[in-house]
């Protein structure tokens, strides 16, 4: 149902809204003008109607029926080709310290085709119940059929919390979500936490291009919904003796009820997987250009690891934004993080502060990276660098 209203007895049919509207919601029929299904209600042609015809109602937002009714901490659990993803297991382990905290169960919602696997490696990393949701129509991922099952196992059984992976899958699949269940969403979250007072989810997530740590809470609405980036939380160690319910779902639409069709998948092999790399070797502005990653790069390659850089080094067009690390790019966790030339700004800190060992090399003794590295070198990075690549090589030869 389109969002305007327009009042025919006041419209001229002048056109002025029809030249604004960014969707294409405005037609001209006879001398009148009509909306369709496009409209979104943004209000762009308001103010371009001389005789204020237009209108968009105060719809004001209808508060879940009874709060109480909700229960339970729910986690998308995302799989590919049959493989559960880390990201899932990484939530698991958040979603159990929350389902703790809210003294509620914690749930793993398992949608594939021939995953009964994944849900006893969900209830390994906390889950106590698993939905579990196998057929043919789910082997690929495609929004509809993903998300009206979720949505209508969601209506029925009325969870408190629903977390999802802020992959791009999981990305697509909550706003879908959400928007069918009329509730809020957080996205990108580094942060999760239970309010001690109202018991509300509070959710954490960078604002304003990582300058401040906003907290975020959803608390007329249910479920509380939000997606959480790869490497935030620490994957839990999985618990093979866990007890766990698995509880089998139809799929709401069947093969023929969904438009869409997936005819061919291609992988990017080279693909920059900074997500799951051990060793990081990074680059900032302070490589000097294009060609300063070229000793990065040797030393990535000794060590076993990936080549990332800061936004600056990106912005310059120095390198890809595949290997763009911070909160416009990247969240990593890896066993060693080298920092070189990177001053540390607050959004590049936001994406790899949590990395285990982070070892610093930039000629600013008084660069902030300095105040967040295990170990720090003040010198000429492209005397440091070679020289580390150099000792490495001899010890992986001995």
């Amino acid at each position: 149902m389109p969002l305007l209203e327009i009042d025919k007895d006041k419209c001229l049919g002048c056109g002025n809204c029809i030249d604004v509207c960014p969707f294409g919601a405005l037609t001209l029929e006879g001398d009148i003008v009509v909306v369709n299904e496009k409209c979104t209600g943004c209000g762009a042609c308001l103010e371009a109607c001389p005789v204020a015809a237009l209108r968009l109602p105060a719809n004001k937002p209808v508060k879940a029926e009874n709060l109480t009714e909700y229960r339970g901490v729910w986690v998308w659990i995302e799989q590919f080709h049959g493989q559960m993803c880390d990201i899932a297991a990484e939530i698991l382990g958040q979603g159990r310290k929350l389902a703790d905290l809210r003294q509620t169960i914690l749930t793993a919602c398992v949608l594939g085709y021939n995953v009964e696997h994944i849900t006893k490696k969900a209830i390994s990393f906390g889950a106590d119940r698993v939905f579990w949701v196998d057929d043919p129509s789910l082997a690929v991922y495609r929004t509809a059929p993903y998300a009206e099952t979720l949505i209508r196992l969601a209506r029925l059984h009325k969870p408190e919390i629903f977390l999802l992976g802020a992959s791009s899958r999981g990305r697509d699949l909550a706003g879908s979500v959400a928007t069918d269940l009329y509730t809020g969403l957080t996205a990108d979250c580094t942060g999760l936490d239970i309010d001690p007072e109202k018991g509300i989810l509070i959710q954490t997530r960078p604002a304003f291009g990582g300058n401040i740590m906003a907290m975020i809470i959803c608390p007329d609405h249910r479920p509380q919904m939000a997606t959480v980036r790869h490497r935030v939380f620490e994957m839990p160690p999985a618990d093979p003796e866990h007890q766990g319910d698995v509880i089998t779902v139809v799929p709401s639409l069947t093969e023929e009820q969904i438009s869409t069709r997936v005819t061919d998948f291609i992988q990017e092999l080279d693909k920059i997987n900074l997500a799951d790399a051990r060793i990081i070797v990074a680059g900032g502005r302070g490589v000097g250009g294009a060609d300063g990653f070229e000793p990065l790069q040797k030393l990535a390659q000794v060590l076993g690891g990936a080549v990332g850089s800061s936004r600056s080094a990106v912005d310059a067009g120095w390198i890809s934004y595949a290997h763009q690390i911070g909160q416009t790019g990247r969240t990593v966790r890896p066993d060693l993080y080298i920092a070189c030339g990177i001053s540390g700004a607050i959004q590049h800190l936001a994406g790899m502060k949590t990395s285990r060992i982070i070892v610093a090399i930039n000629k600013n003794a008084d660069a902030p990276i300095f105040d967040v590295a295990n170990y720090g070198i003040v010198g000429d990075l492209f005397q440091i660098v070679p020289a580390l690549t150099q000792q490495f090589k001899q010890k992986m030869q001995k």
